[in-house]
């Protein structure tokens, strides 16, 4: 088992590689007997482990690119790309990377079945930026996606090519639209739901905090050990799941801002309630904080899971390297 992780060296590709690395059997993708192509711009550790190939360089390098499909892999998690503040106001930038990039990658991934190998898997991560705002009092499996930042229709015509690469038979596609990811590091430049993170990882460390949303602005929240572990499942997804879709919401926690400062508090102590303050920015505010209810019953059903409780939550979010 060849697998490639693009994105390898960001705050969920080092999670999701360090897993790939330290189980044993993962439904569809076999025992530990497994390589691991690491692609990203540069490498935070020194990948000494023999079942792993870094590849670094820009993935928008077609050199880079093909260094990486030099062999032929069975799967695939692509999760490189540009954040949605970064592809907002640098917008040549976004579509090379999320678009020209994923077409690529689908491409080299064509040549390897045109040539008779079986059609790799790959798990796509899209995002929740798809519904863009303002958003319906409640999102289904049904509901229409209209995104209202350049990021979200960048995710978006991914998940079309995924599923009709997948149609044709080239690839064996699934995507997931991916919430607000907790706690990411506080270097994660170009990410507006930054603040989401920022203020588990301050109140958690003791620090004062000012969160630039309301106190009752209802957002979707999950952590990084939880969506690892939702990109695996969807790895091991059996075909007759994937009839009834390709495209997959996850079951999210869906709780205000106030609701996590509780959480943080519970674990570690009453005096957090102290440290925060709320300054509502109101752009922030209606993309990241005005979230409805998410019911994905077709999900649940395939097996998705959320975090369980905010308690949980906030303890598995400082976790992992």
């Amino acid at each position: 088992m060849r697998i490639l992780v693009t994105g390898a060296d960001g705050f969920i590709g080092r999670a999701l590689v360090a897993r790939l690395l330290s189980s044993g059997v993962l439904p569809g993708l076999g025992d530990a007997r497994r390589q691991v192509i690491l692609l990203d711009r540069q490498f935070s550790v020194n990948a000494a482990d023999a079942r792993v190939r870094p590849v670094a360089g820009d993935i928008a390098d077609p050199v880079v690119l093909r260094e990486a499909f030099r062999d032929p892999v069975d799967c695939v998690f692509h999760l490189a790309s540009i954040p949605g503040g970064a592809a907002e106001t640098q917008f040549e930038l976004g579509l090379r990377m999320n678009l020209d990039v994923t077409l690529r990658i689908l491409e080299q991934l064509r040549t390897q079945t045109s040539a008779g190998l079986p059609p790799p898997k790959v798990v796509f991560a899209s995002t929740i930026g798809v519904y863009g705002v303002p958003l319906p009092e409640v999102i289904d499996e049904n509901t229409i996606p209209a995104p209202t930042l350049s990021y979200g229709a960048h995710k978006l015509i991914g998940e079309v090519l995924i599923t009709d690469y997948s149609r044709r038979g080239y690839i064996d596609g699934r995507t997931l639209r991916l919430p607000g990811i907790v706690a990411r590091p506080p270097q994660a430049a170009g990410m507006l739901s930054a603040f989401m993170s920022d203020l588990i990882r301050s109140l958690s460390a003791g620090r004062n905090f000012a969160c630039p949303v309301a106190r009752e602005g209802m957002a979707w929240w999950m952590s990084r050990a939880c969506v690892v572990e939702n990109l695996l499942h969807a790895a091991g997804l059996e075909a007759a799941t994937l009839d009834r879709s390709r495209v997959w919401l996850l079951p999210v926690l869906h709780a205000s801002l106030g609701d996590i400062v509780a959480a943080i508090a519970r674990v570690h102590g009453e005096e957090v309630l102290d440290r925060v303050t709320y300054h509502e920015n109101a752009a922030l505010q209606a993309q990241f904080a005005n979230l409805p209810p998410l019911r994905c019953p077709g999900s649940l059903e395939a097996g998705f899971r959320n975090d369980g409780t905010l308690e949980t939550l906030v303890q598995r979010a400082l976790d992992g390297p």
